[in-house]
């Protein structure tokens, strides 16, 4: 059994260790790269995604520019099972976007993703999100419709249409610039080679050129 909470502030340091877990375990699913625990550079994406989500939790019932929101879904010995995070739209106060959303791999197929989802969506009923084509078929079993294609992803909506408001986005930028990826990919250099590296970013971009080939051909397919 598990129960649904909104978070009001920031997690408190065990929690967020929690929510940190299940993003690096589950990096493949929920990052928009997209890229494989086979790849040298998966490491390095744990990192950045992993600190682009800490900075998001940091900004809960702030007042800034970026204002996250976060589910976390609990069982009976407060031990997360799964999450929600999601960025409330500028300008629609019945909007938001979905950024990331996972379940721990033991807990799965026990209604908790649509649990979360079904939250999110009675706070604002016109949400979007961005996923690869493979999961369409399961978000469109909870409401959502295609809309288009972005990139590797497809974008869907709970309506027929997007909000004309804003979503407020972190800059990651300056994450994957810092000092500690560097050290990261450095270190990442030493143990596999130049050419290994290389041939990994190489990958890296050929994946995300099919995933977007992909959404543009089923989007167009949809009519």
């Amino acid at each position: 059994m598990f129960t649904v909470h909104a978070l009001q502030t920031p997690p408190d340091e065990a929690l967020e260790s929690q929510v940190t877990e299940l993003v690096i375990n589950n990096l493949t699913d929920i990052s928009a790269v997209a890229i494989a625990p086979s790849n040298p550079l998966y490491p390095l994406y744990q990192y950045g995604v992993g600190h682009e989500v800490h900075q998001y939790l940091q900004t809960i019932g702030g007042s800034g520019e970026v204002t996250a929101e976060l589910l976390v879904a609990l069982d009976a010995d407060q031990r997360l099972q799964g999450f929600a995070l999601y960025l409330p739209v500028k300008g629609d106060d019945q909007a938001c976007a979905l950024t990331y959303l996972a379940v721990d791999a033991r807990h799965r197929r026990q209604g908790i993703a649509r649990a979360l989802l079904g939250e999110m969506t009675r706070r604002y009923p016109h949400a979007e999100l961005a996923c690869v084509v493979s999961r369409v078929p399961w978000f469109r079993r909870l409401g959502f419709q295609v809309l288009g294609a972005r990139g590797s992803h497809v974008w869907m909506n709970t309506r027929d249409q997007g909000t004309d408001g804003r979503v407020a986005v972190l800059d990651v930028a300056p994450i994957y610039r810092s000092l500690e990826v560097r050290q990261i990919h450095a270190y990442l250099l030493k143990q596999h080679g130049k050419r290994a590296m290389v041939d990994a970013e190489k990958h890296r971009d050929r994946h995300l050129d099919q995933l977007a080939r992909q959404a543009r051909a089923f989007v167009q397919a949809q009519g």
